[in-house]
This record gives structure tokens, C-alpha cells and sequence, in this order.
């Protein structure tokens, strides 16, 4: 399993480094299959943010589905430890989920979800720095970021590869990854869907009904 520690406006000192790769090597517990531990810390320079300057990110490439989590603190060391914690809840779940299934247990199924009514909140991130032009992403998993011409708005791509899935397994990634919504598509009608989280136990699905029209 590798483990790789990168920072984005930050210095990973050499007791960071240690400290993280001691704590991540603990993910083969969970998951034998885990093939890379990402971990990215990220330091925000605005000092009206100084409580949660420090950001870590941390996410798990396996045989089986990507999981990830991140948190914010003062401190670095803290956000990791945070961020660790929920990721270690996520790879819990999958593991019983996967134990579940071998052993033909039936499974309470989540809430329905229900029709959207509200849109869902995109979390800004960082990935690659601003490209000078808007361009289409062709590698699956790198960001794009483009900004439109002399304006302050800044438009994110990012390209992922569609395996189709029903409702229920996509809130199940959507949990996994921490996101409050997921893009996919619907296995039986082979829609482009998302599913979003509400309140408490209400989730939403949006779906699109891709029609192709050509001009006679």
C-alpha cells in the first residue's frame, strides 16, 4: 500500500509526514485491498479563517469503491486526526456492508428518497491551478479549473468514470465520500441522476431526461 502526503500552501514537515503515515498505515485493517492512501493538507491564508486554517483531506484507493473524508482546524495535526476519524467510520460501514452481503443478511434499507425540491450545495475545492482557458477534462480523477475571461468566476471540471447504479447504491457511495450529493446513472433507466442530501433522513434525486435532437 502506498501512502503519499502532499500540501497545498504548506510545508509537510518531517514529524507531520511520520505522524500521518504511522495513523494511515491503520487503513489495511479495514480494507486488505487498499492499493493508495492520499493525503492532502491544505493551509488557508485568509486570516479571518485562522479556526479552520488548516484543512486535511484524506482518500482511500481500493479494488472496491473510493472512500474519502476531510476536516478543518487550527491545527493540522487536529484537522488529520478529524478527518481520520470519520474515515475510519466510512471504511467500518463498507467492511460490515461487505460482511452483510456474504452472509445473505437483509440489509434495512434506507429512507426513499423523495422528489427534489431544494438544489444541492457543490463544496469548493482546490485541485490544479486556474487554467488560462475553459477546456474540457480528459484524465478521469484530475480537476480542471478555468476562469471565464476578466471575471472572478472560476468554473471546476472534473471527469469520472459512469458505472451504472440504482438509487440505493448511490447514497450508499454518496456516504462514503462524504458529499452531500452524487452524480451517476440510474442502472434501470440509464438516466444521469444525482442524489442529494436534504434533512435529517430525507434524501432528493434529480434526474435528467438526456434527449438528443438534431436540426432537420
Amino acid at each position: 500500500m502506498d501512502i503519499t502526503v502532499v500540501g497545498r500552501n504548506a510545508e509537510i514537515s518531517s514529524r507531520l509526514r511520520d505522524y500521518v503515515e504511522e495513523k494511515a498505515a491503520k487503513v489495511e485493517q479495514f480494507d486488505p485491498r487498499v492499493q493508495r492512501v492520499e493525503v492532502e493538507i491544505t493551509h488557508e491564508r485568509n486570516p479571518r479563517q485562522a479556526d479552520t486554517a488548516e484543512r486535511a483531506e484524506i482518500t482511500v484507493i481500493s479494488k472496491g469503491p473510493v472512500i474519502r473524508a476531510e476536516a478543518s482546524s487550527s491545527d493540522r495535526f487536529a484537522a488529520f486526526d478529524i478527518a481520520m476519524g470519520k474515515l475510519t467510520e466510512r471504511l467500518r460501514r463498507a467492511r460490515d456492508r461487505k460482511k452483510n452481503h456474504r452472509r445473505h443478511i437483509v440489509e434495512v434499507p434506507e429512507p426513499a428518497p423523495q422528489a427534489a425540491v431544494e438544489e444541492p450545495v457543490v463544496p469548493e475545492t482546490n485541485d490544479l491551478p486556474i487554467e488560462d482557458s475553459p477546456s474540457a477534462p480528459t484524465e478521469p480523477g484530475v480537476a480542471v479549473e478555468s476562469q471565464l475571461g476578466d471575471s472572478p468566476v472560476v468554473v471546476r471540471q472534473k471527469l469520472h468514470e459512469a458505472v451504472p447504479m440504482t438509487v440505493d447504491e448511490a447514497l450508499y457511495q454518496m456516504e462514503l465520500v462524504g458529499h452531500p450529493f452524487y452524480l451517476f446513472i440510474e442502472k434501470s433507466t440509464m438516466q444521469p441522476c444525482a442524489v442529494y442530501h436534504r434533512r435529517g433522513w430525507t434524501y432528493g434525486v434529480i434526474r435528467l431526461n438526456a434527449r438528443v435532437t438534431t436540426d432537420d
